[in-house]
């Protein structure tokens, strides 16, 4: 008997001395300081209905962008930020000018509703038979090849109702991409909400313009227009202009020096720029503005930690990741890659119930801390979630090895979801307390990642970052993208 209660209690503190081993015990006392401060002081929600009233859109090289960069660092700096500057890029802008879209016979077309898709081309005018390529995956154009060739695509933006179990989409911009590598002269996408909501965003997988125009239009339009297309043939003629030129935007930097390891680095950011039809509360307002509060929050507690901490403001992720390629492509030049240990991302991040990671390795602390946030409240779950995905500012680093990571389990407020990229993103949809729950939940992942004794995610090795992209079936977007790198 003696020897079975011995060993329970070797086991026990063995259990309780791998816990402890992930995180300090002064945690505890932290993460409810923080959790207290947020709760009662937080500015995430007011500032962010400050920037939507008096800046509105923050498009990358416009004005408002200007604005909104010049808006950032003000507030960081009446946060107290010394350490804090501007990360200038050169980028090619885009924005829209005239659209015209009519659709119907050769002989009788009529006007439909739509917005252009960023990097169409400068001008462009056609009139060209009108082809439905389902859902614009390549098993759509394979069984005939050249059936766009020479026309026009409408491909729908997700995966069509009666589509073959585990259909899976694409991008926009790979949509666009496969229509044009078929030798299509145009592509219509129809947007997937009800109500007529219309979608912008970048048609372009690498940011710069694309040779065919891109447009647009509302789910009712364009259902009406595929069952027009089943009993015959459709014409569409799409007119635009727009505006392209060489730009300079400016990332926000701000960074706390790590005590103990100040050359190890943690990256936390949200992409600050949106669109130009709305204000950009959802995307990605609630996201930023929530990264700029944690910023607040650790300078009002004097948060150390010891390992470096900066906070990023990027621009020009709308347009295609440009700041926070910016960034990785500095941080590769000046040889200071090899020191970002993690990179936060938080891109329409709202009340999150737990914590994702592209690193396995790092479920022990992320659930260490999350338990912690789990005693002082149990409306977070503390759910753990590994995988990756494309098309947001994590993905540069990600193409690099550094493990990346963030809020997860949450949900967008108020039916936000129909509003992405659309008229109807405005800060009437941006939920207080859904904010608050993002800033201090995450500023307790993010002081615990870079205080905690030791940091099991690695950097991929360049062969050991291919196959965690395979394993995540990310190859064929990123060859699409002209963004894989490995030869076969």
């Amino acid at each position: 008997m003696k020897r079975v209660i011995l060993l329970s209690v070797l086991l026990c503190l063995f259990i309780f001395g791998n816990s402890i081993a992930q995180g300090k015990p002064e945690w505890n006392g932290i993460f409810n300081t923080i959790n207290q401060d947020v709760q009662t002081n937080s500015k995430a929600y007011a500032t962010l209905k400050e920037a939507t009233e008096t800046i509105g859109h923050r498009l990358t090289g416009s004005a408002n962008g200007k604005k909104a960069e010049e808006y950032a660092y003000n507030l960081l700096k009446s946060y107290g930020y010394k350490d804090l500057h501007y990360q200038p890029f050169e980028v090619e802008s885009w924005s829209r000018g005239k659209l015209s879209v009519t659709v119907g016979e050769q002989d009788k077309l009529q006007p439909v509703k739509a917005v252009t898709l960023a990097h169409s081309p400068v001008k462009s005018e056609i009139t060209l038979e009108l082809v439905d390529m389902g859902n614009g995956l390549e098993e759509d154009y394979l069984a005939n090849p050249d059936k766009v060739k020479g026309k026009i695509a409408l491909v729908y933006l997700g995966v069509l109702p009666g589509s073959k179990p585990g259909t899976k989409t694409l991008h926009r911009s790979e949509k666009t991409a496969i229509a044009t590598k078929y030798g299509a002269k145009g592509i219509i996408i129809i947007n997937t909400p009800d109500g007529g909501i219309l979608l912008t965003g970048t048609a372009s997988v690498t940011g710069k313009l694309i040779p065919i125009p891109a447009v647009c239009i509302g789910k009712e339009d364009g259902l009406r227009i595929r069952q027009q297309l089943a009993s015959g043939k459709l014409y569409s003629h799409i007119a635009m202009t727009n505006f392209s030129g060489m730009i300079k935007a400016r990332n926000v930097v701000a960074t706390i020096k790590g005590k103990k390891f100040p050359t190890e680095k943690i990256v936390i950011g949200g992409h600050l720029d949106s669109w130009d039809l709305a204000t950009g509360a959802i995307d990605n307002g609630i996201g930023s503005f929530s990264v700029l509060d944690m910023a607040r929050s650790f300078k009002k507690l004097n948060l150390q930690p010891d390992r470096t901490v900066e906070f990023v403001m990027f621009m020009g992720e709308e347009e295609g990741l440009l700041g926070s390629k910016a960034y990785v492509e500095e941080a590769v030049k000046n040889k200071s890659i090899a020191q970002l240990r993690y990179m936060l991302n938080y891109d329409m991040t709202n009340d999150p119930k737990g914590f994702s990671t592209t690193a396995e390795e790092s479920k022990e602390l992320f659930q260490y801390i999350g338990n912690i946030a789990r005693s002082i409240d149990s409306s977070f779950k503390n759910q753990f979630r590994t995988g990756a995905g494309l098309h947001s500012d994590h993905q540069p680093f990600m193409l690099y090895g550094i493990p990346t990571g963030g809020g997860s389990g949450g949900g967008l407020p108020n039916n936000a979801g129909p509003c992405y990229h659309a008229d109807c993103d405005k800060f009437s949809l941006v939920d207080e307390q859904g904010m608050k729950n993002t800033v201090r939940f995450s500023a307790m992942l993010l002081y615990g990642i870079a205080d905690a004794p030791e940091i099991k995610a690695k950097h991929f090795t360049d062969e050991e970052t291919k196959a965690f992209l395979l394993k995540n079936n990310l190859k064929e977007p990123l060859q699409i993208a002209g963004e894989w790198r490995w030869k076969e």
